[in-house]
């Protein structure tokens, strides 16, 4: 018989997707038509949410028809050539870049323009994610994208080489990087690194990590598109093997729910709170927890 429910109180969006909402949500309180370029997160149910308050969220291909209109950046960031179809189509951005991605942005396209002929840039990060083709733009398209250790072997390593990272990676996994470059390279003077991994999504972790082992089953409420959604789950049933992935209430098999006399509920930096707080209290009204 359940006797607790708990919901991880710094758990949800963090500070970038919260701006880019917020964004939103004035322009649309203010009667404006509003397009989004992409998923302004990676949830489903907010998408819904705000696509019900009036948000049309749009692909690249719809994205280069539109004419005059109000277009939103969402906090991954944009390369350099979206802000110039924009402009060449009378567009209104309003540009809801994560100020941490933003600076990111910068620094790599710095280096690119000061070492463009002698620096190889690379880039810690998935393949195809918003957010790193947003920084491979800031290369003209030539930097190096790795995902893990398999992909080491498209550096040339006779070169210097300049490592950047995905806001939103692990610091481990970035550090197990930097060690297997430093064994390839050549000349170690040759090699500069950067930590640009975001403070509020690596320090959630640990303190993850400790809701987590507090209970004895847990609901990782994440978007089925959620790339941190996915890290921070792997993490967490690590550390408490009775972890679950949902993304919404549907998702749990009531007969799940029986052993358990307390649950614990989390999510990532793309899970709205409201969701997470809505699954709580369906759980409660599911006539399991103990009066």
């Amino acid at each position: 018989m359940i006797k607790k429910i708990e919901i991880d109180n710094d758990s949800g969006f963090c500070f970038g997707v919260v701006n880019a909402i917020e964004r939103a949500e004035k322009e649309l309180n203010s009667g404006n038509t509003l397009y989004c370029l992409g998923d302004i997160v990676h949830n489903t149910q907010e998408i819904s949410r705000l696509e019900k308050a009036g948000l049309h969220t749009i692909d690249y291909e719809k994205f280069s028809l539109l004419q005059g209109k109000k277009i939103m950046f969402r906090a991954h960031g944009e390369p350099p050539s979206t802000y110039q179809t924009a402009q060449q189509l009378g567009l209104t951005v309003v540009d809801a870049t994560c100020p941490v991605v933003l600076q990111l942005q910068k620094k790599i396209k710095q280096k690119y323009n000061d070492e463009a002929s002698d620096c190889q840039i690379v880039i810690y990060g998935k393949k195809g994610h918003a957010e790193v083709n947003g920084l491979v733009g800031q290369t003209d398209g030539k930097a190096i994208v790795v995902e893990n250790e398999d992909d080491l072997n498209k550096i040339d390593y006779s070169r210097k080489v300049c490592l950047f990272s995905q806001t939103t990676k692990s610091l481990e996994g970035f550090r197990n990087i930097v060690k297997e470059i430093e064994k390839c390279i050549a000349d170690k003077t040759g090699f500069e690194y950067f930590d640009t991994i975001c403070r509020q999504v690596a320090n959630r972790i640990p303190q993850l990590l400790n809701f987590v082992k507090q209970y004895d089953l847990v609901f990782f409420v994440a978007g089925e598109k959620s790339s941190n959604g996915k890290f921070l789950f792997q993490e967490c049933k690590k550390a408490n093997p009775n972890t679950l992935f949902i993304s919404r209430f549907e998702d749990i098999d009531q007969s799940q729910l029986l052993p358990a006399e307390s649950i614990g509920i989390c999510g990532a930096t793309s899970t709205p709170k409201w969701l997470m707080v809505e699954i709580a209290e369906r759980i409660k009204n599911s006539n399991h927890l103990q009066k």
